[in-house]
């Protein structure tokens, strides 16, 4: 590199050393390698150093659970199970939280400085493929979060093959230890020479490398939005419009309904509010008994179970308010004024303040 130089007795390497290519992709590379880093650097600096709230898990919504929590719906590759899991589990939960925080702070920092250049690149290809498959749904306007994911996994893939660069510290433990040189696992981990690949090996590791980059990035905008072989779509999970999946549908004998929710679309960025519930028959659609919005503001706590401890269902000012990834079992009270149960089935029809409806069958009580 540039700012490298041999001491005498290695003259197989002064060449790659010298080549003005080397040097002036090392000084082009400069950017991408600072940028990457800064860009993980941050994510760590933020928890730890200039907003240590989003790791505080008593101090509310600033927790970092709560982000990881409104992933849940559309991660993929069973991510999702993997996130409910630890949101059950808080030891695991944190100490996965201040992991993750803390390799993002040492990997970006390495990526900075260029300290052992290629592992760090390779530790951000591994943070870009967990965070595109857990958030890459995620964006109101556009795919937000897999755009900067997109965009660091070629970053990360080019560092790996191209090294440091110039003005590395890998260059300078190899000024001050020559003999570092020689020692292949020096090479594959830090970024101040070529890989101890031939020229033949080296192609096809460059080319697997794109290859992976490009199936993986087109592959996952593909199944988020399509417009690479079909056209757009708004995605198999919606980014933007709430929706409210029930399950576990159950009318009590005197009227009151128990039922299981998951808000498993729409935006992190605004909670989803049901202003509106009824039962109806399931036959001609007349509706027997009705919970206004203020008959939902005031329901107890105890008519709301949770299954996690972030995002919630719960009474609010307009209703039932849930953010994104929230799971309760709920149970609304027997409606004042409500008709008859009628013999034949029933139906429970919640509708939002955007007016969109949900519905789900009830089976009666046992």
């Amino acid at each position: 590199m540039s700012t490298t130089t041999l001491k005498p007795g290695y003259p197989g390497l002064a060449a790659p050393l010298a080549d003005a290519g080397w040097q002036i992709a090392g000084l082009a590379l400069l950017p991408v390698r600072i940028i990457q880093g800064f860009i993980y650097w941050g994510g760590g600096s933020r928890r730890f150093i200039y907003a240590p709230s989003k790791l505080d898990a008593w101090g509310g919504h600033s927790w970092m659970a709560h982000k990881f929590h409104t992933a849940m719906p559309g991660a993929l590759l069973g991510l999702d199970k993997v996130i409910g899991f630890l949101l059950q589990h808080f030891v695991l939960l944190y100490t996965s939280v201040i992991l993750f925080s803390a390799a993002e702070l040492i990997a970006g920092l390495f990526l900075i400085l260029g300290l052992y250049t290629r592992a760090s690149a390779l530790v951000s290809i591994g943070f870009s493929v967990v965070l595109m498959l857990m958030f890459g749904w995620q964006g109101a306007t556009c795919i937000d979060e897999w755009t900067m994911a997109a965009a660091n996994l070629a970053m990360g893939g080019t560092l790996l093959l191209a090294g440091g660069g110039a003005y590395a510290l890998d260059n300078v433990r190899l000024g001050r230890n020559p003999a570092l040189a020689g020692r292949k696992l020096f090479r594959w981990l830090s970024g101040s020479l070529p890989l101890p690949l031939a020229e033949r090996r080296f192609r096809t590791l460059a080319l697997a490398v794109l290859a992976f980059v490009a199936a993986f990035d087109i592959g996952t905008y593909s199944y988020y939005r399509g417009s690479v072989l079909t056209p757009f779509h708004g995605g198999p999970v919606s980014p933007t419009k709430h929706h409210v999946t029930m399950t576990a549908g159950v009318l009590g004998a005197d009227g009151s309904v128990r039922f299981h929710a998951y808000l498993d679309a729409g935006t992190p960025e605004a909670p989803s509010h049901i202003v509106d519930a009824a039962l109806l028959a399931a036959g001609s659609g007349d509706v027997i008994a009705h919970w206004d919005t203020k008959t939902l503001t005031t329901l107890p706590k105890t008519a709301i179970v949770n299954d996690f401890a972030y995002q919630q269902f719960k009474p609010g000012p307009f209703g039932i308010v849930a953010g994104v990834g929230a799971m309760a079992t709920i149970t609304l009270p027997p409606a004042q004024g409500a008709a008859p149960l009628p013999s034949a089935g029933t139906v429970l029809r919640l509708t939002s303040a955007n007016n969109h409806v949900f519905t789900l069958a009830l089976q009666p009580a046992h």
